[in-house]
């Protein structure tokens, strides 16, 4: 469904990305793993026509993303931001219709609050949430929030930008189980990236390690612990010891 080949962004003299290849299939749950700094939402941001690469082709579906109307395009998506990137100005259930009260996707007010109340209740939220302010909420529950804005427009594929970042071990888990749970009824296809190894085995089907721009092994999550690559082996094991220089 997505396909990057040879796709190569540099800011400046800096390059990020040198050459990235992947696929993720339709369904298919791809988590991209690698350091602070590596270029992980740079390559997402290039896949949702944010960022615009220097070479290479990025397609959806066979085509072009950097050719597609942007709305329709656009519209295909979902994105659980870091932080959860709510609105302080506009109370929780606004924040989730957001989309479904402009553009394309608009819907009457009384109908996008239906759907957010709906979708909040999806991520566990109970009526009440709506109408608070997300300043009122805890940094678990800005994230469901978050959570409830990604599927709100029931999107085709749904990117996740360290979904955990922030929160503690127990309330990782339930975002994590979440994910899960949510990608896998709506059979979205989804991109998630992390540093996060609980993130990793809990959410992915696939992963891909990304480091000094390329991807330097991709595969099942079932055989990422028996795998030999060295920067891999590095990354999960959490080792100053290897291939992959650490800032000291």
């Amino acid at each position: 469904m997505i396909k990057l080949s040879d796709v190569h962004k540099s800011f400046g003299p800096k390059q990020v990305l040198r050459g990235v290849n992947l696929e993720v299939a339709k369904g298919e749950s791809m988590v991209i793993i690698g350091g602070s700094g590596t270029g992980k939402s740079v390559l997402l941001k290039s896949v949702l026509g944010l960022v615009r690469h220097d070479s290479g082709m990025i397609t959806l579906d066979g085509e072009d993303v950097t050719r597609a109307a942007r709305d329709p395009f656009l519209a295909r998506f979902g994105m659980l931001f870091q932080g959860a990137a709510l609105f302080d100005s506009l109370p929780v259930w606004q924040n989730v219709a957001f989309r479904l009260m402009r553009g394309q996707l608009k819907r009457p007010r009384n109908e996008a609050r239906d759907i957010a109340i709906e979708k909040l209740r999806r991520v566990g939220l109970k009526p009440d949430v709506a109408d608070l302010y997300p300043s009122e909420l805890s940094g678990g529950m800005q994230k469901r929030v978050g959570l409830a804005r990604a599927i709100a427009a029931e999107p085709e594929i749904i990117f996740f930008d360290e979904p955990t970042t922030g929160l503690d071990p127990i309330m990782s888990g339930v975002i994590n189980d979440l994910i899960r749970e949510i990608v896998v009824e709506m059979g979205a296809t989804a991109m998630t990236i992390t540093h996060d190894m609980s993130s990793v085995r809990a959410i992915a089907d696939k992963i891909a390690m990304l480091y000094d721009g390329v991807i330097q092994w991709t595969g099942p999550v079932a055989d990422m612990d028996s795998a030999d690559d060295p920067y891999l082996h590095q990354f999960i094991t959490g080792s100053a010891d290897g291939p992959i220089e650490a800032v000291r």
